[in-house]
């Protein structure tokens, strides 16, 4: 394994030297695209096998409902994984999940009507939680002074950290995920960091925020990690990983028997997602995540390399549009356009630039691994 000294791109998929901890064998292949395939070959069955364990999994999770209302938890975001994930639940495993939806204040209209068409449709609740929008700015606006690359950490730490604490509350055992590995199993380390560390999250916040995060849902390592899946027994189940998962095809089914609506990019359901994806770590860092979801469809055999190579040629904004999302964005963070676009131009920073917990992190993984190997 060699570490480039210039630019390279990987033979096989396309992620490249943007990733500073990119390595290459001797054909020029990527470890990006080797640890994938190894992750689809255990854990991807989109064949009989994943139809098998598919129906164990609602059979298990059905038997115990017991005389709660709901037997499983799902949170969406009106995006394409959650959508499906929600037709798959009810239709093809027959459950009765309680829908979750966090509302961070970055919703897109689209993103909103898709999952009020989705819950209709399929005659399932929908409990919506809003987060104070004062503390989500205020965290937002510590988040973009620390200058951190994963500007998506206060949305995305909100979304679990509720989903989960309402799962609790409602004694609901298993909570339903749209990850998957067709389409997110590559995924730099070096790109961001860790949404769950709730020691950064409070580290930035006490250094840029002004007020009080009162009600800003907070999940803490010894929750996440030890508390519910130990003690509360609370399992995380990926129904996408046991089937022949296909987005396009995905899309296109939504749109046909639910009215669904695409938004044009992977998470640009959130007007704050789109802009930090498609600009802010593009053009600031110079990491483009469509390199690492295009990867990921190649070593799933969802899209040519080829295929790939056009859609990178294809520019992620166009100059209009960019200039009226900052002007949204600076104007719904209460600030000047200057002094928005002043806060994009500050150094960058690392994760390891302020307090985290990394170190427990490690610990409890090397804690973990030994016991398992016991």
């Amino acid at each position: 394994m060699t570490k480039p000294n210039d630019y390279q791109i990987c033979t096989r998929c396309v992620m490249d030297t943007t990733d500073p901890e990119i390595t290459f064998d001797e054909k020029g292949q990527c470890n990006h695209c080797r640890d994938a395939e190894i992750k689809l070959s255990k854990a991807w069955l989109p064949d009989e096998r994943g139809a098998q364990k598919l129906k164990a999994i609602a059979t298990e999770i059905k038997a115990n409902q017991g005389d709660k209302e709901y037997d499983s938890i799902i949170g969406v975001s009106g995006g394409v994984d959650s959508s499906y994930l929600l037709h798959v639940a009810k239709v093809e495993m027959g459950l009765n999940p309680l829908v979750v939806h966090v509302d961070a204040g970055w919703n897109s209209e689209i993103a909103v009507s898709n999952i009020e068409k989705m819950v209709k449709q399929l005659g399932l609740d929908l409990f919506t939680y809003v987060v104070d929008w004062e503390e989500m700015k205020d965290l937002q606006l510590a988040y973009l002074k620390s200058s951190l690359a994963n500007q998506d950490v206060p949305q995305d730490h909100s979304f679990f950290a509720k989903l989960y604490e309402f799962a609790d509350k409602n004694a609901i055992k298993y909570a339903i995920t749209g990850s998957n590995l067709t389409s997110e199993s590559i995924l730099p380390n070096a790109w961001g960091y860790d949404a769950s560390d709730s020691i950064q999250i409070k580290a930035v916040h006490k250094k840029y925020g002004k007020r009080k995060l009162k009600s800003y849902p907070l999940m803490s390592f010894f929750s996440y990690k030890i508390f519910w899946p130990y003690f509360k027994k609370m399992v995380r189940v990926a129904p996408l990983n046991y089937m022949d998962y296909n987005k396009n095809k995905a899309i296109q089914f939504l749109q046909d028997e639910y009215g669904w609506v695409y938004y044009g990019g992977k998470h640009h359901e959130s007007k704050w997602t789109k802009f930090f994806q498609a600009y802010y770590l593009p053009v600031k860092f110079g990491y483009d995540k469509r390199k690492a979801h295009l990867s990921s469809l190649i070593v799933s055999g969802q899209v040519t390399r080829e295929a790939a190579l056009r859609e990178l040629e294809q520019p992620l904004y166009n100059d209009q549009e960019l200039e009226e999302d900052k002007r949204f964005i600076a104007k719904k963070l209460g600030l000047e356009l200057r002094e928005f676009n002043a806060l994009l131009e500050l150094p960058n920073k690392d994760y390891s630039d302020y307090p985290n917990q990394e170190k427990i992190l490690k610990a409890f993984r090397l804690l973990k691994s030994r016991i398992s190997s016991k």
